[in-house]
């Protein structure tokens, strides 16, 4: 043994070729932490020390490579001056370095996933095998950086200025069929050969038939372009990837320039360059949000996977009520293995969710996801149906019928009497309490909610709503569903609206009461989508349906009627008396036209502004800044309530709830990072300014409290 450690050992394999191998102890995954750098260091003096050496293969005993750094160091160094963070960068790269510098052929075998530090590992040795599965990439920008340990300067003078754009400023994770072809790896073998043909790599380096030493003075050079060539690659990719980036994610377009200041010197001065850049981007507000919501994550899929420890297994589940909503959870389940009985009362309605299911499956096909042979498989596991027949092999129901509580009263009490005792209900209702749903059923213990998003295939976020009697089988078991369904499921307690409508509608209310006050519903729009938001709210009211929100609106009213309830008739009241629903019916703020690809496209509409002349009194033009604060004000403190009236456990659900439910700019961390960056004292006092606006624009004592004493909801 040649060195041996808590990450990483170090051994001769045969003929003078040494094998570094990574093995993080009482983990799942290889990563890069500060042990495993302080043992790479050790390792590789060790391999230079020692004599007689002919080449080294670098491997993972881990299903996957090297999954990337280890995230939750990040905090606590990011937290450091841009100073002390080049200094660790530059000190960590001299690990890489040196690698690089062995006096003899080095050769990685890629298994799995080679993903950020990991595949920066990857770079740093001559030659690269990889196996058919695995995938290699950059993905640092997610996180609003970029790569720091030689990324960028490698893999820009390996497969050229264009591909390392793409693969840096995209975060893509790549497949070995691509990296080969861009010449990011050399050669693409079965798993159980990785080893075999790196040692055949480094014999055939040692016989002269390779030029090892060539291939490495070429990553460590300058990148091969003339000044004009250079110039034009770099400048088109700022002007396109600013473009797609958008000016609230600065990380890529930092990438470039980093790569483009570094593109005429030799390695360690490249190095210097990327790591005050890398050290930049880490002290940026956006990669301190992106960094806690990675996190946030991360504490979520604990959460889950505490839960599926208590769960019941769903071998079968059945959802009521088919059409667009039922079909999409029929599809989304049947996708991802769990075979699903698709109920309706009307033949129209089974044709509907069959049709729906159909769309998505073609679409999967038509883009190479899928072929017509697993098509065909995925929908025979969706078994549509009038009756009760085969109810009994269920294990869990989505209800999704109608959002009335009188009908779906009548739908959960005749389910309960098709199922088993131990099957467990859920209602996909999006406002309507739990407790209310529960009231009338039999074994209550073994209802709760189970709410998703439209459309459900592309929203991430499923609401588990507990009422007071929910056991926690029936939570452990709907979140174990949620999971295998694909989804981010986050446990909530019930209130109407639960986590999301009730934090979105005081924002709709912010919206509809600038109507009211003469702002323009287009500028709003504007400013909010500028602000970070996917859409307006006027768009966003659109596409969530008119007769929706106003339903919502209705049943929000009642259940916090100081804050909600809104006196005479609204923007959305205005919408939904004549007839304009929004997408659903091609006409609500905005008309909807087919555009050439045969997809909806907004357009303006002068009769929006007549049918609102009776609601609106008298003209504003407000500033950017007063719009946020009355939009986003409501929807924060809405947020605070939540958490102090236990209907989600923490701030992380909260955000994570916002933001993978209706679209918070993620880039912002959520609505309790917002106020954490703005600082709680700040926040109130803004507050206070829009006082006189009414009860939604007034904070909590316990936040006045909390503005007081400094205190944060992320410490």
């Amino acid at each position: 043994m040649i060195y041996e450690g808590k990450a990483i050992t170090v051994k001769e394999i045969e003929g003078g070729i040494a094998q570094l191998n990574f093995d993080l102890q009482g983990e799942s995954v290889n990563k890069f932490n500060r042990l495993t750098i302080e043992e790479l260091r050790a390792a590789t003096d060790k391999l230079e020390a020692k004599k007689g050496l002919k080449g080294l293969v670098v491997t993972s005993s881990k299903d996957s490579f090297i999954v990337g750094a280890d995230i939750t160091e990040f905090t606590e160094l990011f937290a450091g001056s841009e100073e002390d963070l080049v200094a660790n960068n530059l000190k960590a790269n001299e690990v890489f370095s040196a690698i690089e510098d062995l006096p003899f052929p080095t050769v990685t075998a890629i298994n799995g996933m080679a993903l950020g530090g990991g595949f920066e590992m990857c770079l740093a040795t001559d030659y690269r095998v990889m196996d058919p599965k695995a995938k290699v990439g950059l993905p640092e920008v997610k996180l609003g950086i970029f790569p720091g340990f030689g990324g960028t300067v490698r893999l820009s003078r390996l497969v050229g200025v264009d591909y390392a754009v793409e693969w840096i400023c995209g975060g893509t994770e790549n497949r070995a069929d691509k990296a080969l072809k861009v010449g990011a790896v050399d050669a693409v073998v079965e798993s159980e050969k990785l080893v075999e043909s790196a040692i055949a790599i480094i014999k055939q380096c040692n016989e002269g038939k390779f030029d090892y030493q060539a291939r490495r003075e070429e990553k460590k050079g300058k990148i091969k372009l003339n000044a004009m060539e250079s110039m034009m690659a770099f400048e088109i990719s700022k002007g396109f990837v600013a473009a797609q980036a958008g000016k609230n994610y600065p990380a890529p377009v930092e990438a470039i320039k980093v790569m483009q200041k570094h593109a005429g010197l030799t390695r360690d001065k490249a190095i210097e360059v990327e790591a005050k850049g890398f050290a930049k981007m880490a002290k940026t507000n956006v990669a301190a949000c992106l960094v806690g919501l990675f996190l946030n994550d991360q504490e979520l899929k604990k959460k889950a996977k505490a839960w599926e420890k208590e769960a019941n297994e769903v071998k079968l589940a059945a959802v009521l009520g088919a059409g667009i909503m039922g079909g999409g959870v029929a599809y989304q389940s049947a996708l991802k293995g769990t075979p699903i009985i698709m109920k309706d009362i009307a033949q129209e309605g089974i044709a509907l969710g069959l049709k729906e299911a159909k769309k998505l499956l073609t679409k999967r096909v038509d883009k190479g996801k899928m072929d017509a042979g697993k098509m065909a498989d995925v929908l025979n596991s969706i078994t549509p149906t009038l009756n009760y027949g085969d109810f009994k092999s269920v294990d869990l129901v989505v209800e999704a019928v109608v959002e009335n509580p009188k009908v779906k009263d009548a739908v959960l009490r005749e389910t309960e009497d098709n199922v088993r005792e131990d099957a467990i209900l859920t209602s996909n209702t999006s406002t309507i309490s739990i407790d209310l749903l529960a009231k009338n059923l039999k074994r209550p213990e073994n209802f709760c909610g189970m709410h998703f998003f439209n459309p459900v295939h592309m929203m991430p976020l499923v609401e588990v709503i507990r009422g007071k009697k929910t056991s926690d089988r029936a939570i452990a078991t709907t979140v174990a569903y949620a999971k295998a369904m694909g989804k981010t499921p986050i446990v909530v307690n019930d209130c109407p609206g639960f986590l999301v409508n009730r934090v979105l509608f005081p924002y709709f209310g912010g919206f509809v009461n600038l109507v009211r006050d003469g702002a323009d519903f287009q500028h709003v729009d504007r400013v909010m989508e500028k602000f970070g938001w996917p859409m307006g709210p006027a768009y966003l009211l659109d596409v969530v349906g008119m007769d929706t929100g106003k339903h919502a609106g209705e049943v929000m009213a009642e259940g916090f009627p100081d804050r909600m309830k809104h006196e005479g008739t609204t923007a959305i009241d205005v919408m939904f008396d004549n007839n304009r629903y929004g997408q659903k019916n091609d006409k609500g703020f905005y008309k909807y036209e087919l555009d050439r690809k045969g997809k909806q496209k907004k357009v303006v509409d002068e009769e929006t502004y007549k049918l609102l002349e009776p609601v609106v009194q008298g003209k504003n033009d407000f500033s950017d800044e007063d719009i946020i604060a009355r939009m986003m004000l409501p929807l924060c403190l809405e947020t605070v309530r939540c958490l102090e009236d236990g209907i989600v456990e923490d701030p992380a659900d909260a955000d994570m709830g916002l933001i993978f439910g209706i679209g918070f700019p993620p880039f912002r961390g959520g609505a309790l990072r917002y106020i954490d960056d703005m600082g709680v004292d700040k926040f109130v006092e803004l507050a206070d300014k829009f006082a006189d606006l009414g009860p939604l624009y007034h904070p909590t004592e316990k936040l006045r409290e909390m503005a007081k004493t400094g205190e944060k909801f992320f410490g």
